[in-house]
């Protein structure tokens, strides 16, 4: 049984194609607080629920907890990792993140990718694919989005 899919080496992604990935995730307590307090984030509207509601007004009208915009971005690229990551062999860059909209508890989030560039370099074993992430609210809006580029192992390594 092979561990990765047959279509996701460097060789299988062209400057253009469009992805949307399978899975959503719900966002959940667990989710966020942990990794918040870990963090070191004391922002209360992450872990608070009691001052957002009693606070709405002054937040934007949000009477929920916040997501912590570092768990957006991770479950966002981790949704897409399937598709995009499974025959890396390194990441090189994280870039242009945009935070676009805020994420609350119990929103559900999917993922869309675009291939931006293909580039064949000095190596056997890969190549370099730039990568435009979207993550996606239940609502279809844009909540998430950010370059990745990544060295991906050819299909002949």
């Amino acid at each position: 049984m092979a561990l990765t899919g047959d279509n996701r080496y460097f060789e299988d992604f062209e400057a253009g194609q469009v992805m949307r990935h399978a899975r959503g995730k719900t966002l959940c307590e667990q989710d966020n607080v942990g990794i918040t307090l870990q963090v070191m984030n004391t922002a209360e509207g992450h872990f608070n629920e009691d001052l957002m509601q009693r606070s709405a007004a002054g937040r934007g009208g949000w009477s929920r907890r916040v997501q912590f915009g570092g768990v957006t971005i991770a479950m966002v690229i981790g949704l897409a990792m399937q598709d995009t990551g499974e025959n890396a062999l390194a990441e090189l860059g994280l870039d242009k993140i945009r935070l676009k909209a805020p994420v609350f508890h119990g929103d559900t989030l999917y993922a869309y990718t675009e291939v931006l560039h293909v580039e064949q370099i000095e190596r056997d074993d890969g190549g370099i694919v730039t990568f435009r992430h979207y993550g996606v609210n239940q609502n279809d809006e844009v909540v998430f989005e950010g370059e990745r580029t990544v060295l991906m192992r050819t299909r002949s390594a």
